[in-house]
Order: C-alpha cells, then sequence, then structure tokens
C-alpha cells in the first residue's frame, strides 16, 4: 500500500480524489459501443508507456481562451474518445453559454466559485464538488468569484 502512496500522494483525501477522478474518467470502458470495440480493436499503432502515460501540466502547452485556458492531460485521440481536460476561467466569465451535447459529462472543481447549471436550475459551490451532466441537458458553469475558477472536465466524446 504504501508504493501506491508514493504515486497519489500521502494524504488519504487526496487519494481517493484522485481515485474519484481516474474511475470516472474510465468509468465509460465498460460500456464501448460495438463499433467503438471495432475502432479499438483496429486502432493498435500506439503502444502505452511510461512516457505516452504520465502528462504532468505545462503553462507552455496550455490553449488560450477568451476568459483563460485549457490544458489537455488526455485528449480523445489517445483513448477511444475518452478525455481529461483541466479549464481555468477568470473571475466573473464562462467558457459559453449553457448548451446541449449527444455525450456526457463530469466537472470536478479544483479552486474557485462555481455556478452549475442544469436544465435552468442553478447550484454555487467551490473545490471538491462535482457536477454530472446528464446527455442532451442543457447545462454551463461559470465563474462567479473574484479569483480564478479551476476545474477538470471528464468526457467521453462519440467517435464516428
Amino acid at each position: 500500500m504504501k508504493s501506491i502512496f508514493l504515486i497519489w500522494g500521502t494524504d488519504r483525501f487526496n487519494f481517493k480524489m484522485n481515485t474519484l477522478i481516474y474511475g470516472l474518467l474510465f468509468l465509460g470502458s465498460f460500456n464501448i459501443s460495438h463499433a467503438q470495440e471495432k475502432e479499438a480493436s483496429i486502432n493498435t499503432t500506439l503502444e502505452y508507456n511510461i512516457e505516452n502515460c504520465v502528462n504532468q501540466f505545462k503553462m507552455d502547452s496550455v490553449t488560450k481562451t477568451k476568459v483563460g485556458y485549457q490544458y489537455w492531460f488526455v485528449n480523445k485521440d489517445f483513448l477511444d474518445g475518452r478525455t481529461l481536460k483541466m479549464s481555468v476561467v477568470a473571475p466573473h466569465k464562462a467558457t459559453h453559454a449553457p448548451h446541449k451535447h449527444a455525450e456526457d459529462e463530469f466537472f470536478y472543481v479544483l479552486e474557485g466559485v462555481a455556478e452549475f447549471y442544469l436544465e435552468g436550475e442553478t447550484v454555487i459551490s467551490g473545490a471538491n464538488t462535482s457536477f454530472y451532466c446528464p446527455p442532451w441537458y442543457e447545462h454551463g458553469i461559470r465563474n462567479i468569484g473574484d479569483t480564478e475558477l479551476k476545474y477538470l472536465v471528464i468526457k467521453k466524446y462519440i467517435l464516428e
């Protein structure tokens, strides 16, 4: 067990949060459609190793947005559409208006104060809060605080 804490950190809360985040990221792996299974079996060109399976945040690799930036820890090309992205939003801004799409999505707040919107209702919350958006539900997240809002987005894109 000691070696696991070396990877995840010595704090049991951080261990549990990291386990939750990675568990959610890979949750969709048990519900892969037949077409995605076929595509996954065809795409055998990527060999996973320690170099491409570890991604440490690098500020010089962020993608600027109108209201902050985002960083892709895992993009949809790495693993059958599953992604992990960090979004950072300036105070009193939102990356976009509430919207809908076919994929479900998880948000996990790392820092700041977020207003979550789901089908006409809102709730305000801070760090260590998750937010689930089912497919085709109108949803959004915006920063209502005076500091940056940092959150993770976990999503599995539908691959055509």
